[in-house]
Formats: structure tokens, sequence, C-alpha cells
């Protein structure tokens, strides 16, 4: 089971997977509980935002939960998501 929600603003940085060198901010739609991943990665999908907190892009991403970062519901602070 884990620890997250649709609708949950998570902030994805290498912690949750190499690919991620550029952190940024991701809206969760649901974890992709069907799909078969290794022990301890999932699948996720959502929107990453931009640094106003606006959708960009929707995506589905192969993650480690362990290294993902749940934030508060308010918007990321415009600038906050720089690499």
């Amino acid at each position: 089971m884990h620890p997250f929600r649709s609708g949950d603003l998570l902030h994805l940085t290498p912690a949750a997977s190499v690919q991620f060198s550029r952190p940024f901010y991701f809206r969760l739609i649901r974890v992709l509980e069907d799909r078969i991943t290794y022990d301890g990665w999932a699948w996720i999908e959502g929107y990453e935002l931009d640094p106003r907190g606006d959708a960009v892009a929707r995506r589905e991403l192969f993650v480690q939960p362990g290294g993902l970062r749940k934030l508060t519901p308010s918007r990321p602070r415009s600038g906050a998501c720089r690499g």
C-alpha cells in the first residue's frame, strides 16, 4: 500500500528516480496499481506542473515511492523548482 492519494502535490527529484535530474512538481491523478513493477517501484499518472503550479504535461512515470516528497496542498512558489 502506498501513502499517496489522488490530488497530492509531489516533488520529484533524483531520490524518486535518476531520470529526474531536473526536479519538478507533479499533481497525482492515481497510482497505477495494475502494472507489474520491480519491488520498491510504482507507476504513477498525473500532471507535471510549471513553477506557477499550472499543468504543462500529462505523464505516466516509473518511480520509487520512498523517494517522492509529498507537499502541502498549496501551489508551488514561482522559481522554487529550478534545476
